[in-house]
This record gives C-alpha cells, structure tokens and sequence, in this order.
C-alpha cells in the first residue's frame, strides 16, 4: 500500500508549521527557556496538520513545481503573523511581571536583583515571582489552550498565503504596548497606595519622635507591609488573568474582523 501526499498540500502544512513556529517562539507560556526547541518545533508541526483543512487548494495554483520565491516570501508572511501574534501575546502578560517589577521599586527590593538563566536577564524578586506565578496559572486553568485556539482560529481568517497587511500588526502592537503599562500600573495601584502611606506614616513617626531612628525600622516595616499585600492580592490573580486572556482574544478577532 502506497500513501501518497499531494504536494501543494504538503507545502501548505509545512507554511503553517511556520506561522505556529513563530508563534512558539515568543508567546509565553511556551517561549519559556525551560521548553526545548526541539519540542516546539514537534508540537508546531502536529498543530500545522489540525489545521490543514484551512490550507488553500489552489496555495500553488500556476506552477508545476513550487516557485523558490513566493514559497520563501509566503513563509516570511507566516512568520510574520506568528511572531507578531506572539509578541502581542507575551507584552498582554507582561503585565504582570511589570507590576511586580514596579512594587519592587516601592518596597525596596530591587536592589536584589536576581539572574534569570533561562531568559538571560536580571529580574527583582516581585517581578520575577509574579512571571513564575502567571506561567503556573496559564497551565493550571488551560488558559495556554484557549490562546492556543485563538492562533489557530486565525487560518480561518487569514489562509496560508493568503495576501495580509501587516500594518495592522503594527497600529495594534503600539496599543497593545500601551495598554500593557497601564494595566501593570492599575494591579500594582492598590499596594502601591498603600506603600506610599507607610512611607508618609514613618516620615512623621521620624519627626514625632527622632530616637526611634524609623529609617532602620522602615526596611522590615515595608517588607512586612509588601508580603502581606502581596499574599491577599493572590486572591485575585485567576481573575486577572482571564482577564488578560480575554484581551489577548479580543486582539486577535481585532486584527482581521
């Protein structure tokens, strides 16, 4: 028994397999640096075959044989959109990392800044737990495959090699950027308030009483003050982010309406 494979459909997986890749390769959870390549490439590829309905029959319609050119151009397409796609993704959840990254300026944290081997980048001990707690929610609620699916859903939009204006990926990136700043700003607003007053309250208590020497007494004050707050405000972490999840489909569905 011979299993033959049409050839132009063959490319058109392979092609897909591309716009997955580049997805992958950015989109958190599955950039992390503790995922191998070797699986992200596997995993885009059996997802290039889920999609291959959504392939164009006529993908190389015109041509006996696959033209080099357009297959390479389709493929920087592809990866393009996938890529792009991912770094929307990953700057929606940076959200979180950003909040505890600025929490750590207030309480005084980040001056201890820690190596992060698998990124390869310095972090502070908020910013860094806040990342490592959103990575474990998005796969303990499978919120990595509804944002999964929202990829995938995106074939039916935009065919494998199917013309596409990038500029969009553009104008939607600057607001994604934005609205990522502000988001980072409104989770870490309530502990940040309450910081601020912590400080007001041991800059009286230094001129109340200067005996108390409150500067050496602040230090403990505030890390106390931090872990509390951050501990009541993990009650609230699964609903932001579905909330971030939800923006992450919604800026998809926006793209190509």
């Amino acid at each position: 028994m011979t299993l033959e494979l049409p050839l132009t459909w063959l490319v058109g997986v392979l092609l897909a397999a591309v716009r997955i890749g580049g997805w992958l390769l950015i989109a958190p959870p599955f950039s992390h640096g503790a995922i191998p390549a070797r699986v992200r490439v596997l995993l885009s590829v059996g997802l290039a075959f889920s999609v291959a309905p959504a392939i164009p029959a006529d993908l190389l319609a015109g041509s006996a044989a696959p033209q080099t050119m357009r297959l390479i151009l389709t493929g920087a397409t592809e990866f393009l959109i996938g890529s792009g796609l991912g770094l929307m993704t990953m700057i929606i959840f940076a959200a979180l990392q950003v909040a505890g990254t600025v929490i750590d300026l207030m309480a005084g944290f980040a001056m201890s800044q820690i190596f992060d081997p698998l990124t390869g980048s310095g972090a502070a001990v908020l910013g860094r737990m806040y990342h490592m707690t959103a990575l474990v929610l998005l796969f303990a609620t499978n919120a990595h495959l509804v944002v999964l699916g929202g990829l995938l859903r995106t074939y039916a939009e935009v065919p494998v090699g199917a013309t596409v204006n990038l500029s969009g990926l553009a104008r939607e990136g600057t607001d994604v950027f934005a609205g990522m700043f502000l988001a980072a700003i409104q989770i870490a607003a309530p502990i940040l308030a309450v910081l601020f007053l912590t400080d007001i309250g041991l800059g009286l208590l230094t001129r109340v009483a200067p005996a108390l020497n409150a500067f050496a007494m602040g230090f403990p004050i505030k890390i106390l003050v931090t872990v509390v707050l951050i501990g009541l405000s993990y009650a609230g972490l699964g609903d932001l982010l579905r909330a971030l999840t939800e923006q992450v489909l919604d800026v998809y569905g926006r793209l190509w309406p």
